[in-house]
């Protein structure tokens, strides 16, 4: 899950599974595999960066 911030300043927890696309038009829309798109004050890469360290802490690699 992540946290992301609406236009109206609302914070929203987001299931990072969910995303299919994330676009700048300028504001970022993030579209769902449900096919709903929610637009979000943080940018493409915040979005990315937030989506890359919650995999990594929800699927950690396994040493030996």
């Amino acid at each position: 899950m992540i946290k992301v911030t609406r236009l109206d300043h609302s914070e929203l927890v987001l299931n990072a599974e969910l995303i299919e696309t994330i676009e700048a038009t300028p504001d970022t829309v993030i579209t769902l595999t449900n096919g709903k798109k929610l637009v979000v004050s943080e940018g493409v890469d915040e979005i990315v960066r937030r989506v890359l360290e919650y995999r990594r802490h929800a699927h950690p690699t396994q040493e030996s």
